[in-house]
């Protein structure tokens, strides 16, 4: 595959919140993307601060449906594509499970196609969600999951599951040349305060001031990765030589639980919020570790960022946040 000093990179989901740091570092480093989003789970702001940067066009669209000429116009062009375009939060896909189902089979599907008839690698993030609720520990890619294919979660789930099989079908068809990477709990600056997601609810819950929520008894485990080591990870794994059929996990193998993420959270912060406990949604899993050693040996990389800096960043990032939008309320 011919590379330009310059190349068109497309990221599907580029508004969304690893989507737009994974843009960021993109733009750094003096490439063109094509952010397309359909913004139904973005913060506007992300888009804020991409736009107006050199080399950066956002298009409007759902993968759902046929991509816009904007796009396809530039196929000889592109020449990696990232495909990002997915609700992640439980509290979000499950909003609209068809539409979730969709955006992983049929989007993928036509983003892969122009992948096909571009010549451009493709990468698609797929979530340690594969796995299901696991009974082996820690999840290594050979894993093939427990997963319910009827429960509230499933459409996210089987979705990406459906989503890999198709990526890998185009790979083994010598129809595009594919990445697969398994996503682990990621965290950091900008995400949406609203999205469900254990650190933005425990963070924003302590700095509002509202009741700390822990679902079931906060023993069940989590292992977070901040979004500068995923990035890192994930352009890494675009550029990784290898026939592509090989998942990878990515993430960071420091297990902790839930309750042991609240006290941080808690002394970090300051908070005397109270903690409340919530029974555990439908197939919550209990246990979540990446197996990381095919990243380590393939790709040469390892999470830097600690869990401390990271939440220190983190919780930084959302006082301001919150802090400028009490600014209009209180002048109106």
């Amino acid at each position: 595959m011919a590379r330009s000093d310059r190349e068109l990179i497309l990221v599907a989901g580029g508004a969304g919140f690893i989507g737009s740091h994974l843009v960021a570092r993109l733009l750094d480093e003096g490439n063109e993307v094509i952010c397309l989003d359909n913004l139904q789970t973005a913060r506007p702001s992300n888009l804020k601060l991409l736009e107006g940067r050199p080399g950066f066009t956002f298009v409007e669209a759902d993968i759902v449906l046929p991509l816009p000429e904007a796009v396809t116009a530039q196929a000889e062009r592109i020449t990696r594509i990232y495909n990002l375009a997915c609700a992640a939060s439980p509290p979000q896909y499950q909003v609209d499970p068809e539409h979730t189902m969709l955006t992983n089979v049929v989007g993928t599907n036509h983003l892969l196609r122009l992948a096909e008839r571009a010549g451009a690698r493709f990468l698609l993030t797929s979530t340690s969600e594969v796995y299901g609720d696991p009974e082996v520990h820690p999840q290594v890619e050979g894993y093939r999951g427990w997963v319910s294919c009827t429960g509230p979660r499933a459409c996210y789930d089987e979705g990406k599951r459906a989503a890999e099989a198709l990526t890998f079908d185009y790979a083994r068809m010598k129809r595009a040349e594919v990445r697969v990477a398994r996503i682990f709990n990621t965290y950091g600056p900008q995400m949406h305060p609203d999205d469900g997601r254990v650190v933005s609810n425990l963070i924003c819950q302590a700095l509002s001031g509202r009741d700390i929520t822990i679902y079931g008894d906060g023993s069940q485990t989590r292992s977070f990765c901040y979004v500068s080591d995923m990035v890192d990870a994930l352009m890494r794994l675009m550029e990784w030589e290898t026939d592509g059929l090989e998942p990878v996990n990515l993430g960071n193998p420091n297990e902790l639980t839930v309750g042991e993420l609240a006290e941080q959270v808690v002394a970090m912060t300051g908070s005397r919020n109270r903690l409340v406990y919530r029974p555990l949604p439908q197939d919550d899993p209990r246990r979540r570790r990446p197996d990381i050693g095919r990243a380590q040996a393939e790709l040469g990389w390892r999470p830097t960022v600690g869990l401390a800096e990271g939440l220190a960043k983190t919780c930084a990032w959302f006082t301001e946040e919150l802090q400028a939008e009490r600014l209009p309320a209180q002048a109106a």
